[in-house]
């Protein structure tokens, strides 16, 4: 028998249903209403096929949500304008006054360039949900808004707003969401704020505040996201923080805090995110503050000043991730125990610190290890895998370890006793020599000074002598086996894994799949073979490379085996097998990339009737950008020896259907050149060599080739202009000139001229357009050693805002900064040395890169540590160099363009 009460149920939510869509299908009633979405549509340029004049605007119109006949609902968000329109986008939209039931207002990503009116918060009473993200927004925040009393999500960020935050903001007291992140806000927090009680999200990152955070926001019961990052807040970590028992996420990086971490912060239950890094905090980790934080799965400490061992309670979060404690003076040993940090761990960072004794198990967590730049000793465990970064330690078996002397000394003071790096006689460090050996022991380090002089010039001539020899009988390296040190390698191909190499396919298998290698299957023709686009059994879409060894000799397809049988890494094309079975045709198979080549997807015909072009957006363009220089970097500076890859150009760059890059054109990879120590020999000694072909004459075989040609592809990213990274110098000499001229670091408008007009961007997504053509020119750099390395280049495009805000910091931080280092020095160094203009500035130097508050550094910088004048403004700034990375130029000459074909 069927219940009662069941079907009375049922019946009640069919009738909402029903309800519901009724009300949501009625037209719109009101005429009023009418006329003023009709100027509204007329005031935007809104296109006739999203808002059909003809049509209901309740039923027919894209983003309008009616109710009982009046509109409740606008959704323009990334609407494209009539070309009318977008000739000239305003922020027109007084239309809106005119909707007395209007309850949601998203435009986000649809240029509204102007300010917000004032009559926002006193017309739009019945608002609850405001999205004006990334609309190109100028001026300051009404502080009419602060009448939206209905008003519980409040999206603002992504624009160029300016002045202080209004404190009528504190009187949305149902306000849930506030998002006013990535703008130039200045001034203070206000305290107002501590009234949101509703509030779960506040996000102010990335902007100009100042001051201190109120202790009054203990009272956000509520909250569970909080970001202040890259402001200029300062003083202390308000300990009334942990009051906050919601909390989830905690921001704080790149500010001026100071002082220690209130140990009350390990109250906050359901943090999983911890981020305080690059401020000015110091002291010791308190021991209490993570035994309660158990839901921990991220924690940023990097680039502060703490000191002590680092609390055990840590090593035991059971969902810790990722720890960061880079660039600090933390000391102690590791805690000889694996604790129960999670399985999936994944990255550990402990760089640059003072950590010493035996690597212990609870490294063996985790997938990616960085623990350079310490005094660990003994032997690597076999639980260290191969994703670990572990040079500069007193480690044994190693290379690239501190010197016997800095390890000892490092180890006696402490009064301890050195391994001697495994070898017999372990000892402490001999006694410091006596007065009375002073004038023996300058006498011995004048003749020994001497002495090597003599021997470098001896070997410099040696090396030049041989590598004329060697240009005259040897065509430079092309195989890429991992040689070991003080080996020597094998010729490609002649111990290859082929286990490793996929399957194997028969000649029957690829001409099925290929349609006997038809035209039609034909996608291009490449300097190493020809490609074909077939389908394996199952469906499998592939490409074949045919490589006919009558045109093509037999070491290429040999040496891109030899690679792939050896390097393995997510931004290399996968090869799924091969082909060898005929003599004189061999054949390579790799995965199919649905979006081609940066080539062919920078621009691409829509499905529209006009039959036009859309180009990517900047997202997308930036994300390739860094997923090839992530291909780069690996080759660059995570095989052994460095791998070059020789044919960086936009066709090399292949995209899956997620636009993730899959590096190509493989052929042509080939360990470094080793004169590469020669040409830094006959540069100390300013011998005449400028020239970057390899000894045989053939492109050269540098990373610093790869740098400039993958500087060619960001400028085709940043101006639009295809085919640039595959021309020649000579063919692209007038452009690149005229193009480089438009790319400041003191003035961001310039790069206006060359950015590719198809691309919508806004203010902020024009400073990462500007830093992406700053890091372009930087590899443009005509002297090969003045380009920076290609890990600098990948820190700064995942960072471009740190690229271009560099100049607005505090006096304070400038103080800590100033014996800091940082990925920027290495491409502001380059930049400096690319200029026949450049003045002479100071180097700050140390072990440790910049605070990331100095990103944004104020132009009282030029008077403690920079050389440049600065000016007031966001694009004028001074620049930090490290000479250890680019040295000063010794002539004129250095800073002219050499005549050689990049």
């Amino acid at each position: 028998m069927v219940d009662r009460r069941s079907v009375a149920v049922a019946l009640s939510v069919v009738f909402v249903l029903f309800h519901c869509t009724f009300q949501q299908s009625q037209p719109l009633s009101s005429q009023a209403e009418k006329v003023a979405l009709l100027q509204l549509r007329s005031t935007l340029g809104l296109r006739s096929r999203d808002w059909p004049i003809k049509g209901n605007p309740c039923l027919n119109w894209v983003g309008i949500q009616c109710q009982n006949g009046s509109v409740i609902g606008i959704n323009i968000s990334g609407f494209k304008r009539t070309r009318i329109g977008s000739q000239n986008p305003q922020f027109s939209v007084d239309a809106l006054a005119n909707l007395t039931q209007l309850e949601s207002f998203n435009a986000s990503r649809f240029l509204l360039p102007g300010s917000i009116p004032n009559w926002f918060g006193n017309r739009l009473t019945a608002l609850q949900v405001l999205d004006l993200r990334f609309c190109s927004i100028s001026g300051a925040i009404p502080y009419s808004l602060g009448n939206l009393t209905n008003v519980t999500s409040l999206f603002l960020s992504g624009n160029n707003l300016t002045g202080v935050v209004p404190a009528s903001l504190g009187q949305l007291f149902g306000l849930s969401v506030l998002d006013l992140s990535r703008n130039s806000l200045n001034g203070s927090i206000p305290s107002s704020f501590a009234s949101l009680g509703n509030l779960t999200s506040l996000d102010m990152s990335s902007n100009f505040l100042s001051g201190i955070v109120p202790a009054a926001f203990g009272a956000l019961s509520k909250l569970q996201f909080l970001n202040l990052s890259n402001n200029n807040l300062s003083s202390s970590i308000p300990a009334q923080l942990s009051d906050l028992s919601s909390l989830v996420d905690l921001d704080l990086s790149l500010n001026a805090f100071s002082g220690s971490v209130p140990a009350d912060l390990g109250g906050l239950r359901n943090l999983q995110k911890m981020d305080i890094g690059n401020n000015l905090l110091a002291g010791t980790l308190p021991g209490e503050l993570f035994p309660n934080l158990t839901r921990l799965q991220f924690i940023l400490l990097n680039n502060n000043s703490f000191s002590g061992d680092i609390p055990d309670a840590l090593w035991s979060i059971p969902e810790l991730l990722y720890f960061d404690a880079s660039y600090n003076n933390f000391s102690g040993m590791l805690p000889n125990t694996s604790g129960i940090i999670s399985v999936n761990a994944t990255a550990l960072n402990l760089s640059h610190n003072l950590f010493y004794g035996d690597l212990t198990p609870v490294l063996g967590r985790f997938s990616f290890i960085d623990i350079s730049s310490n005094y660990f000793e003994g032997p690597v465990p076999n639980y260290i895998g191969s994703n670990s970064s572990l040079d500069g330690n007193c480690l044994q078996n190693l290379s690239s370890q501190k010197t016997l002397t800095e390890c000892s000394s490092f180890y006696s003071e402490r009064g301890l006793i050195f391994d001697n790096f495994g070898l017999p006689n372990s000892t402490q460090p001999s006694p410091p020599a006596k007065k009375s050996h002073r004038y023996w022991i300058i006498l011995a380090g004048v003749l020994g000074g001497v002495l090597c002089i003599a021997l470098l010039v001896v070997l410099v001539v040696l090396l030049t002598v041989c590598c004329r020899n060697r240009g005259a009988t040897n065509q430079g390296g092309t195989g890429v086996v991992a040689v070991p040190a003080g080996g020597s390698p094998q010729p490609p191909g002649l111990a290859l894994n082929f286990s490793s190499l996929g399957d194997g396919f028969t000649y029957q298998q690829l001409l099925l799949a290929t349609d006997n290698f038809s035209d039609i299957k034909l996608l291009k023709h490449g300097h190493s073979g020809d490609l074909f686009r077939g389908i394996l059994e199952g469906g499998v879409p592939v490409v074949i490379k045919k490589v006919d060894l009558q045109s093509v000799k037999k070491e290429t397809y040999m040496s891109e085996l030899d690679f792939f049988s050896k390097v393995s890494h997510a931004r290399l094309v996968p090869l799924l097998g091969h082909c060898l079975e005929n003599e004189n045709e061999k054949f390579l198979v790799y995965k199919y990339m649905p979006n081609g080549d940066l080539s062919s997807s920078l621009y691409r015909k829509t499905s529209s009737e006009d039959d036009s072009l859309q180009s990517l957006d900047w997202i997308t363009r930036l994300k390739i950008a860094i997923g090839a220089a992530e291909g780069l970097s690996y080759l660059h500076h995570e095989c052994s020896p460095p791998l070059v890859h020789r044919d960086v150009q936009a066709s090399s760059i292949l995209l899956d259907d997620k636009f993730e890059v899959r590096l190509g054109s493989l052929s042509e990879v080939c360990v470094q050149e080793g004169d590469i120590h020669q040409s830094r020999i006959t540069r100390l000694l300013r011998l005449p060599q400028t020239s970057e072909q390899g000894a045989s004459g053939s492109p050269t075989s540098t990373c610093a080739y790869d740098v400039y040609c993958f500087g060619k592809v960001l400028l085709e990213l940043v101006t639009g202009k295809l085919g640039m990274s595959a021309s020649s110098e000579s063919e692209m000499k007038d452009w690149l000139d005229s193009t480089l001229s438009c790319i400041s670091i003191y003035d961001k408008e310039l790069v206006t001229n060359i950015v590719d007009p198809s691309l919508i961007i806004d203010e902020d997504l024009l400073e990462e357009v500007w830093a992406m053509a700053i890091v372009a020119r930087s590899c443009l750099n005509p002297k090969p050693t003045r380009r920076p390395l290609m890990r600098y280049i990948l820190k700064a495009l995942e960072n471009p805002l740190k690229v271009v805000r560099e100049e607005h910091t505090s006096s304070a931080r400038l103080r800590t900064a100033s014996s800091r280092g940082s990925w920027n020095a290495a491409l502001f160094g380059s930049w400096r040395h690319s200029l026949s203009d450049a003045a002479a500035v100071p180097v700050a130097t140390g072990s440790k890169p910049e605070v990331g508050s100095s990103f944004k550094q104020s132009a009282t910088s030029a008077s403690q540590g920079s050389g440049q004048n600065g000016g007031g403004d966001h694009s004028s700034s001074t620049r930090r160099q490290s000479n250890e990375i680019f040295p000063e130029p010794s002539n004129v000459q250095d800073l002219e363009r050499p005549n050689e074909g990049d």
